[in-house]
């Protein structure tokens, strides 16, 4: 009797393409009788993964624009959407479906981790043999590891090095021509409905959320959800998602031989908006709608052609993809301590203010921060709301907010000022906010930028910071960026686009807009003169108080594992009056202020880096009292709000004072 053939599913999460998918390759060569095209709509990412509208729109799209192009290489198959979680429906579907195989692309994400081996176990239960590819970065984040002597891969030359022992990078493999037919869709068993409290999201939602009404959809035909079926607020982002747009974008860039040869990272500028000055490839990079593969050879093969002189890694486009590994090889050694200071051995312990309250059972980031300076909170909730009263910053932070991206360089200035070059706000507040707002956020790429540009773990040259003024008017003379994102300055002269404060009172007038207040000001009765904040400090004491906060804390030399860290022991290396939360000589593990008991959670935290010589600073000497923010004396705690490279030649740099 022959033995029967195998019945397959293909179970998508961030590889929403046909395209270059080894994944998928695989499950073709079984030569099945029936293969399940499966999206698992997990309530991980509906309610506990900070994700806003605009990069929810985009997940949508990706996915309808793949169930298209399923359905016409068969038009009875598409993508079949399950809206139940995967560590509840597969042992229901294995059996229901009679399934011989489970396929699925490799995933090192701390959560996914976690989610795929329990889903491996469940299938060995059954009897359901696994297959698992990689084709989500260039190389295996767990081979990357081991070749790096099983240690995280903290630079782009370890990433180097650990890929030329792997071996080349593999060349793309063509989307199949066919695929084969889905067996019987029946689903006969009970829906496990999951709770939807606490819902991190809520903010998100103007509407109920009505995603798990049935297994396969309102409908029963297993249709990708909705905006309004999510409870969405409406997507502001123009950008929109799917393979066939991806590549089509890869195939215009390509089209440019000039600009794929010889892109350089730190020379694009960051107030180019029509066109942006870089790809805008790595939301597509992010959902899988783009093969990494694809677009590093596709690159690859225009340098290795071009008459003239090229960009070489790690400033070119191929680099760009080469840091994106980098961070993937971090987040693969250390999991979800990754994700936060506390108990991870390559983060620099710095007390920043607004400091993460750990769970004292798992030694996690609980989902709450600590108020430990009133001054501090309103920096933060200014900047995340593009009222800083300074332009540059709140232009970028207004288009992160309406589109979900901005230049890699504007990150780097808004995340520099949030944290080592003004507020001294902990980092892990921006990249929750990051996270919550970005269409190309990537758990690894956004955790490992936000720990450059605080200086904690990648980069070192924590003096080195960018002002707000002097660094956009080296790009933007005119402030058109700004005069696009914040359009009640639009009337104002150049000289006073980017420091409008310094205009005289009847040319603000003149122009339409005072500068007053902290931007929570209506405008004049007769709607005529709009409002513009005042800036929150003056920006070069604010640097001054950072750096020297940073010297102390670099002097010091803690790491997030350190034992004096873990048992909040650390504060009798510091003085109280030390910017932070320092005060006393014991307390609660971190740089918590008060011991808050709460579930635990792993932190969930896109854009590659430039490389620079990992130098240490000069010897920084003691810090002087007196130099710090003040200091809250009422401790309170309050909910996270759902969440770069070489700091090239154009910045700002300042004498410190002894």
């Amino acid at each position: 009797m022959p033995k029967p053939k195998p019945r397959v599913i293909y179970w998508f999460r961030t590889d929403l393409r046909l395209h270059d998918s080894p994944a998928l390759k695989a499950a073709l060569g079984l030569k099945p009788e029936c293969l399940y095209p499966i999206w698992t709509w997990d309530p991980h990412y509906v309610y506990h993964a900070r994700v806003g509208p605009n990069r929810w729109k985009f997940l949508l799209d990706c996915q309808n624009d793949l169930s298209k192009s399923i359905t016409k290489l068969n038009s009875k198959s598409k993508l079949l959407l399950i809206r139940e979680a995967p560590q509840t429906l597969f042992p229901k579907l294995f059996k229901e479906w009679k399934i011989t195989h489970l396929v699925f692309e490799k995933d090192t994400d701390a959560y996914a981790r976690e989610r795929d081996e329990k889903v491996v176990e469940l299938a060995k239960k059954a009897g359901v043999e696994v297959i698992i590819k990689t084709g989500r970065t260039l190389y295996d984040p767990d081979e990357l590891v081991k070749q790096n002597k099983g240690k995280p891969t903290m630079s782009i030359t370890q990433v180097q090095a650990a890929g030329a022992k792997i071996g080349s990078i593999p060349r793309p493999i063509p989307s199949p021509k066919s695929l084969p037919d889905p067996g019987t869709t029946n689903l006969s068993f009970v829906q496990d409905k999951p709770a939807n409290n606490p819902d991190i999201n809520s903010t998100q939602r103007n509407a109920e959320e009505s995603s798990y009404t049935g297994l396969a959809g309102p409908n029963n035909d297993f249709s990708i959800p909705t905006m309004s079926e999510l409870g969405l607020k409406e997507a502001t982002t123009p950008h929109r998602g799917g393979e066939s747009i991806a590549l089509k974008m890869l195939a215009s860039i390509i089209a440019n031989e000039d600009y794929t040869a010889t892109f350089e990272k730190p020379k694009t500028a960051p107030t180019a908006f029509d066109p942006q000055a870089t790809t805008l490839l790595s939301p597509h990079l992010h959902f899988g709608s783009l093969s990494a593969r694809e677009f590093y050879w596709r690159v690859q093969d225009v340098v290795t052609n071009y008459k003239g002189r090229a960009s070489q890694p790690p400033t070119s486009l191929t680099g760009q993809l080469l840091f994106r590994d980098m961070y993937f090889g971090a987040q693969a050694a250390l999991g979800y301590a990754f994700g936060q200071t506390y108990n991870n051995p390559h983060c620099r312990f710095i007390p920043w203010h607004l400091p993460s309250t750990i769970h004292p059972g798992s030694g996690l980031i609980t989902g709450e921060y600590q108020i430990d300076d009133a001054e501090a909170e309103v920096f933060f909730r200014r900047w995340k709301e593009g009222r800083t009263g300074f332009p540059w910053i709140d232009a970028l932070m207004r288009q992160l907010r309406t589109e979900g991206w901005i230049h890699h360089l504007g990150r780097h200035a808004v995340a520099c000022f949030l944290t080592r070059g003004g507020c001294y706000v902990d980092w892990e507040r921006g990249a929750e906010v990051f996270e919550e707002w970005l269409i190309d956020h990537e758990a690894a790429c956004n955790i490992g930028n936000w720990q450059w540009l605080s200086c904690t773990a990648f980069f070192a040259q924590f003096y080195r910071c960018y002002s707000p003024v002097a660094f956009p008017l080296k790009w933007d003379k005119e402030g058109e960026f700004v005069r696009r994102y914040v359009p009640e300055l639009a009337g104002f002269d150049n000289k006073f686009i980017y420091e409008p404060w310094r205009a005289p009172i009847v040319d603000q007038k003149r122009w339409g807009c005072l500068v007053r207040g902290d931007g929570t000001e209506s405008a004049e009765e007769d709607g005529k003169v709009k409002m513009y904040p005042k800036p929150m400090f003056d920006f070069k004491e604010r640097r001054d108080v950072c750096i020297r906060g940073m010297k102390n804390a670099y002097k010091i030399g803690l790491h997030g594992d350190d034992p004096k860290v873990l048992d909040g022991s650390w504060r009798e290396l510091f003085d109280d009056k030390a910017a932070g939360p320092t005060e006393g000589s014991k307390g609660p593990p971190g740089a918590m202020v008060e011991e808050e008991d709460g579930v635990g959670a792993g932190c969930e935290n896109a854009d590659g880096h430039e490389e620079v010589d990992h130098k240490s600073p000069p010897n920084p000497p003691a810090r002087k009292k007196g130099a710090s923010a003040k200091s809250d004396t009422k401790k309170r705690t309050h909910k996270r709000e759902a969440s770069q490279g070489t700091l090239d030649g154009i910045v700002t740099r300042k004498k410190n004072k002894a």
